[in-house]
């Protein structure tokens, strides 16, 4: 890690359960960061009390990074969708974004020095059929990341979205094969992403790219209509 990352150890990233989550941490971990990675019976990212006492009892004034990767998907057609439906997903995919970044943000401030790493994903510009909660969810994330940047860039703090692009994990599974097949037309170089080069990729945009804030990166090869 670079000297500065040194001061500010500790890494937070939510949603623990998921690949990536374990990807990125032993990344991390490989490189000396202590790591938090806890799964959502520990941290409940929609539930503000969880938050705080997640904060107080695990979260020192070291972390020098928060990577909001919690994120779940329910999909269905806009007229079959229910209101619990949309809530859920806008619950976890942003509000608890918004609550862990608040409480990082304390310390990060303070130190004058921390990064928010925001995981996004494609159909927040794309914007697929049976996705608005999910697309609307991520597509507000990088709103709420370029806001946030301007917010906290005096204080030395950087704000960035990461969409990892498709990636066979868990997250995925439930995808049926001819969807999948049809999204991997959609690749210029007709490969899908993996959770190893996602993971370098972030650990790299975080300890070399010191000077980069409120930008939003995606990681693979489909062409959108806007970024």
């Amino acid at each position: 890690m670079t000297d500065k990352n040194k001061e500010s150890s500790q890494v937070l990233i939510t949603g623990g359960l998921g690949d990536l989550a374990k990807e990125m941490a032993a990344n991390l971990r490989d490189q000396g960061y202590e790591v938090l990675c806890p799964d959502k019976y520990e941290l409940d990212v929609t539930d503000g009390e969880s938050v705080d006492a997640f904060f107080k009892s695990k979260v020192t004034r070291d972390l020098g990074l928060l990577i909001n990767n919690a994120g779940i998907k329910d999909d269905e057609i806009s007229l079959k969708m229910t209101p619990e439906s949309w809530d859920k997903v806008m619950n976890v995919n942003l509000r608890g974004a918004f609550l862990c970044s608040k409480l990082a943000l304390k310390i990060f401030l303070k130190n004058q020095l921390g990064h928010i790493i925001n995981i996004g994903s494609y159909s927040s510009l794309s914007g697929p059929k049976g996705q608005t909660n999910y697309s609307s969810s991520k597509a507000a994330l990088i709103g709420f990341t370029k806001s946030l940047a301007l917010e906290s860039g005096k204080r030395n703090v950087r704000v960035n979205c990461v969409l990892p692009g498709w990636m066979e994990t868990k997250f995925t599974a439930d995808v049926k094969e001819d969807a999948k097949n049809r999204s991997l037309e959609e690749h210029a170089l007709r490969v899908f992403n993996n959770k190893e080069s996602a993971a370098e990729f972030i650990l790299f945009l975080h300890e070399k790219m010191m000077s980069v804030s409120g930008q939003v990166f995606q990681l693979d090869s489909r062409i959108s209509q806007w970024n």
